[in-house]
């Protein structure tokens, strides 16, 4: 009978992330304070992924992404990237900038990676004349694929390492999932410079028509973002589409195939994946939808306001690989004997990296709460909560039953690719973290029945 619920309750989360009702951390706690209220989960068990050292390392990993963004060394070295003549082509700047943005992104989160290079991508491509988006769309996909090379690389390898440890197993160094990773991110890079001058659309900004800082309102920025193919509006009409109720900015302009529409022309068109959008928005707009799947920004209408010595530009850098090789080699057997009191892993490195950071004011300490996304938090937190409901419900052992009982004359591999399936088809539905959460107590489970 609980697993019944169970299965209407997430037929009804399900439904409401992709229409998305509200932001999916509220979402997925709604779900989880459901089955709390059913007695499905304990108020402990319900709080319990708060707590755990996965969902806090994310938050940390947040703070230390912004000291390194602020040092301005990858900006300089974005720079040293991108040729400086006339007549480089689109293959040959992919060439050189995709592998070093993958490496980058393997051990930063992707959104500040994105923040920092893709205006600089834009004003180069204006400058020499090049397509921009056959450059900002194979930037977005180089920072995803640098991602799976690492346990840090995005937040949701840290939730699946959580999960993992809180079913009582081992979990994943530091390189592990870099085993498999790493050969997939190089076949993706290839093929995205490959194909990708073939595939995308060859569209150039006109200068000439963007609205000028002087036009805007005071505290409002000029945001440019690239619709993704998980912007619900999609194939809607723009008239048809509160956007300035969504997501609490402005549409100015639209631009699609070197064609600019204000928004007078552009009322009965159709939002299409690869669209750039101008926004009039708040401060607010980065912080709340900077991480969000729908959009790839461009631009945020701000200069950097900042300046930091020198010396904790370097000490950020140096920081951040001290704590990479400081969590490698905390899982070594022969440093877990050493210091069995100490668990020396990724939680402990970040944990001393971040406070570090915040006493030398490599981030501002007393803004330390813009930083963080607090969504994705959430949205971990409570998928632990549901990955939770689903065991203790028995749900996810009967649908382990049945597919193995399903594949039970079939290879092991027929189980993972259906694992691999329904992974996807939940990440196309909903977050990359809440799909992991509901996808994981089923892998679990199907692992233990074979």
């Amino acid at each position: 009978m609980h697993a019944l619920f169970v299965i209407i309750v997430l037929f009804f989360v399900i439904t409401a992330l992709i229409k998305d009702r509200m932001r999916p951390g509220l979402i997925l706690f709604s779900g989880a304070v459901v089955f709390m209220c059913a007695g499905i989960l304990s108020p402990k068990e319900l709080l319990e992924g708060f707590a755990n050292k996965g969902m806090i390392t994310v938050a940390m990993l947040f703070l230390v992404s912004e000291g390194v963004r602020r040092s301005g060394l990858l900006e300089a070295l974005l720079r040293r990237l991108l040729p400086h003549q006339q007549g480089a082509g689109e293959r040959q700047v992919q060439a050189r900038m995709l592998p070093v943005i993958a490496f980058i992104s393997a051990f930063l989160n992707n959104t500040p990676v994105v923040v920092i290079f893709a205006p600089m991508i834009k004003r180069w491509a204006e400058k020499y004349g090049v397509a921009a988006t056959k450059l900002l769309i194979p930037l977005s996909y180089a920072t995803i694929l640098g991602g799976v090379c690492t346990l840090i690389g995005t937040s949701t390898n840290l939730v699946v390492h959580g999960m993992v440890i809180d079913a009582g197993y081992g979990g994943f160094s530091m390189f592990e999932l870099g085993k498999v990773g790493i050969i997939i991110a190089a076949a993706g890079l290839l093929y995205i410079w490959a194909f990708s001058s073939k595939l995308l659309p060859a569209a150039r900004t006109d200068r000439n028509e963007e609205t000028q800082p002087s036009e805007l309102g005071r505290g409002l920025h000029r945001i440019e973002v690239v619709l993704g193919a998980r912007f619900p509006a999609i194939n809607r009409r723009i008239i048809d589409f509160d956007f300035k109720r969504k997501y609490g900015a402005d549409i100015l302009e639209l631009k699609r195939g070197g064609v600019t529409m204000i928004m007078h022309d552009m009322r009965r068109e159709r939002f299409h994946e690869g669209d750039t959008l101008v926004l009039l928005a708040d401060n607010d707009f980065m912080q709340n939808w900077g991480d969000s799947s729908f959009f790839l920004m461009v631009s945020n209408g701000k200069e950097a306001d900042y300046k930091m010595p020198r010396w904790k530009c370097w000490l950020s850098v140096l920081l951040l690989f001290l704590m990479i090789v400081g969590a490698t080699v905390g899982e070594l057997p022969a440093v877990r004997q050493t210091a069995p009191r100490m668990h020396l892993d990724m939680f402990f490195f970040v944990s001393v990296v971040t406070v570090i950071m915040a006493w030398l004011n490599i981030f501002p300490a007393r803004k330390y709460t813009k930083f963080i996304s607090w969504d994705i938090l959430i949205t971990i937190a409570s998928a632990f909560a549901i990955s939770r409901a689903m065991q203790n419900s028995g749900m996810a052992d009967l649908v382990a039953q049945f597919a193995v009982g399903l594949s039970h004359s079939c290879s092991p591999v027929v189980l993972l690719a259906v694992v691999f399936v329904i992974t996807n088809v939940f990440t196309e539905l909903m977050t990359n973290n809440a799909a992991a959460a509901l996808a994981f107590p089923l892998s679990l489970s199907i692992a233990q029945h074979m």
